[in-house]
């Protein structure tokens, strides 16, 4: 599996927090959520078209068919920017070219999830027609929640105005955010403080999901967040559903820059394709 990767920088300052999102390999995902803390606010940029058709060029010609599982079209243009270098090439190497692209309408954590299963229907024998035709079903079983700790990045990111995120914080409110159908990011509830938003993400799973489609699995996103609050919902999850088998993920560095320090999230398989 091969990835094409966003970058982050911040604006004016050379010595700021700048790098290639390589999910933490040349920096620890505590000293990233630390830097945010402190002050720090990069801003991200999504892979160019010569590095999308550079990997599919790579692919290609290795005889490997590609299927690019595309970050949602509904808060990035990487997908559009995927579809473009794909066109180039088909244009070069003909129509019968093996590259697809499939918008999941998810990030992070749900596609954490989608990808793990993604891979072992590959290595069970699925062909890449059709693994598409499966993405582009199953995306939108693929649910999640997630409870952001403050609102003022939200705000920096064109979310919410400057004064619901100034009131929203003296509360003490996190809001919980999912995706809607289009892959848009859309506020579904709040909680006032942590551990009330915790127990939501719990009573959200336990709504939702559906152990029809896979054995009960549930991704936790982290951006750093308190190992505590982890196992938190870890076990409020079991103590509402019985055993639950867990993948714990790192909110990467450019998802990380749009909902700070300190969001977890709760992604699983649910009942019915995502609608709101």
């Amino acid at each position: 599996m091969r990835l094409v990767h966003f970058s982050y920088a911040e604006e004016g300052k050379p010595d700021g927090l700048t790098g290639t999102d390589d999910l933490f390999q040349s920096m620890s995902a505590h000293d990233f959520y630390q830097a945010m803390r402190d002050g720090a606010t990069p801003k991200t940029s999504q892979p160019s078209q010569g590095e999308f058709e550079q990997v599919f060029t790579e692919a290609l010609e290795a005889g490997t068919p590609v299927v690019y599982l595309a970050f949602s079209s509904g808060i990035s243009g990487c997908y559009e920017g995927a579809l473009t270098a794909r066109a180039r090439l088909i244009e070069e190497r003909g129509a019968d070219l093996p590259l697809y692209v499939v918008d999941l309408r998810i990030a992070s954590s749900p596609m954490a999830l989608l990808v793990e299963e993604a891979v072992a229907r590959v290595e069970a024998g699925m062909s890449a027609q059709e693994l598409v035709r499966w993405a582009e079903e199953y995306r939108y079983y693929a649910q999640t929640i997630f409870m952001v700790d403050g609102l003022e990045t939200l705000h920096r990111g064109g979310r919410i105005p400057k004064s619901v995120a100034t009131v929203g914080d003296k509360l003490n409110v996190k809001p919980l955010i999912s995706f809607d159908h289009e892959g848009r990011l859309s506020i579904v509830g709040a909680a006032r403080g942590r551990k009330k938003g915790i127990r939501r993400l719990a009573d959200y799973y336990t709504a939702n999901h559906d152990n029809y489609l896979c054995p009960p699995v549930v991704s936790i996103g982290s951006a750093d967040c308190d190992p505590k609050d982890i196992e938190r919902l870890k076990a409020q999850i079991i103590k509402l559903n019985g055993p639950v088998r867990f993948l714990e993920t790192n909110i990467g560095p450019v998802c990380g820059c749009h909902v700070g320090a300190g969001m977890m999230s709760c992604c699983f398989w649910g009942r019915g394709p995502r609608k709101a």
